[in-house]
């Protein structure tokens, strides 16, 4: 997944409240192996908002339209990132629901996706995250729910 500088993406509050564990943000906050592949940059992350572009070429099903699985994976994506930021450095964020409703199709370009929370808790986080086109038109809205531990590592 590749991304913008540290300053682009994380607000101050988030770098430092995630300093002290000496780690990459960007590669502690990303979809992993399956982002990359999926052409996932993440453009803003904080637990308030997370938006991320993925492109349509490469993420289709047999009819040349954005595959509704890409939508999912977009979606789960952004919600949890935002979860885990919440969560803060000492927890984890697992999701444990994820529901999308596929409004339009997209045949080419990159679709953005923007994550804001319906609910922050101390054991739940979900959010509503909205996919749309570079035309601005809604293709796809989403939520996940994921659940808060505590970091036993």
């Amino acid at each position: 997944m590749t991304q913008t500088s540290d300053s682009g993406v994380f607000d101050a509050t988030t770098l430092a409240r995630f300093a002290e564990l000496g780690v990459d943000l960007h590669e502690l906050f990303s979809a992993g192996h399956l982002g990359t592949r999926m052409g996932i940059e993440i453009t803003r992350a904080t637990p308030e908002l997370v938006v991320g572009t993925m492109p349509v070429e490469g993420n289709t099903q047999p009819y040349g339209l954005l595959h509704g699985g890409a939508s999912a994976a977009l979606a789960e994506t952004l919600g949890s990132i935002g979860a885990m930021l919440h969560a803060g450095p000492g927890g984890i964020a697992v999701g444990v629901d994820l529901n999308v409703t596929h409004h339009r199709a997209a045949k080419s370009g990159i679709v953005t996706g923007k994550a804001t929370p319906v609910h922050l808790g101390r054991s739940a986080a979900s959010y509503e995250v909205v996919v749309t086109k570079e035309d601005n038109k809604r293709i796809c809205s989403g939520r996940i729910t994921c659940f808060i531990r505590e970091n036993s590592q």
